[in-house]
């Protein structure tokens, strides 16, 4: 039971989506849920997710799931609305949270970064949805009244049809592989600085001394770099590129008070080749692996 407002089961809803702030979408959304659950505080976590991109919205939403109140989370990067895709509510946690979004992957990496699904539902049951002139705004017509629901009390149960976790979509995140004696990578995600996080941990580079050579893309003959281990942007000196371990405790290239973005020619979802300085040249291409969104460790 929520302390602030006690008639509220939640009394916070954390809000993605790739709707941008140039249109009504994100303010109706935001209305709605509070016409519902008079009271609710509304969280946005991000609206800037590229458009229809399912991959950079489950990662970002996956990076903040550890930090995010307890509550609703509604996620909703859909570039599938109107088909016979399902809407979700996942529950996790024995139900300290609820997910909402579309089944898609979108929520899977962040349902798996916080243990597993205690339930899941399919959101079937048209008693909690608005009625829709269109089938393009679920966002408005059936996640926002859902959402104002789950706050206001109702089970998830009553949402709609109990679906098995393992049956749900799951998201599909790249992993580094060894190839002829490199590392391969790849570029997860660009901040608002350009620093550009790897798919690495710390351990991945174990005993590669203090500077490594990297190549970004697939071209064998493009150029080598160097990038030098650091723990703080400070310490990236002009002219260097620097290796550091960021927020979330992945390695991330990036440049003192510049884009490494920029200077590497990087974006999301480029490869990076990883090889220790003493070594000589070599090339490849993207590795993934699915991120299952099944029942808790535990749970039958």
């Amino acid at each position: 039971m929520s302390n602030l407002h006690p008639e509220l089961r939640y009394d916070t809803v954390s809000f993605l989506s790739d709707y941008g702030r140039a249109d009504e979408f994100v303010g109706v959304v935001h209305s709605l849920i509070r016409s519902t659950a008079p009271g609710v505080g509304i969280v946005d976590i991000s609206h800037d997710i590229p458009r229809h991109d399912v991959r950079a919205g489950g990662l970002t939403l996956a990076r903040s799931a550890q930090y995010l109140c307890p509550g609703v989370v509604l996620a909703v990067v859909d570039p599938g609305v109107g088909t016979d895709r399902r809407g979700l509510a996942i529950e996790v946690g024995d139900g300290q949270s609820v997910l909402l979004g579309p089944d898609n992957g979108l929520l899977a990496p962040a349902v798996a970064m916080v243990g597993g699904a205690t339930r899941a539902v399919s959101l079937t049951n048209t008693d909690y949805h608005l009625p829709a002139p269109g089938p393009t705004f679920d966002g408005r017509d059936i996640f926002a009244p859902v959402a104002g629901a789950l706050c206001m009390g109702a089970d998830i149960a009553d949402l709609g049809e109990i679906v098995d976790p393992n049956s749900l979509t799951p998201g599909i995140l790249p992993v580094a592989r060894e190839e002829d004696g490199d590392l391969v990578a790849e570029v997860m995600w660009v901040d608002h600085f350009g620093n550009c996080q790897l798919n690495l941990d710390p351990d991945d580079l174990e005993g590669w001394g203090d500077v490594v050579q990297v190549q970004v893309g697939t071209d064998p003959t493009a150029d080598w770099r160097q990038l030098r281990r650091v723990e703080t942007f400070s310490q990236i000196a002009d002219g260097q590129i620097g290796l550091i371990i960021d927020s979330y405790g992945v390695l991330t290239v990036a440049v003192d008070r510049r884009s490494a973005e920029t200077e590497l020619g990087a974006r999301s979802g480029s490869e990076i080749r990883l090889r220790r300085l003493d070594d000589a040249d070599r090339p490849s291409a993207g590795v993934t692996t699915s991120v299952e969104l099944g029942a808790r460790k535990g749970d039958a």
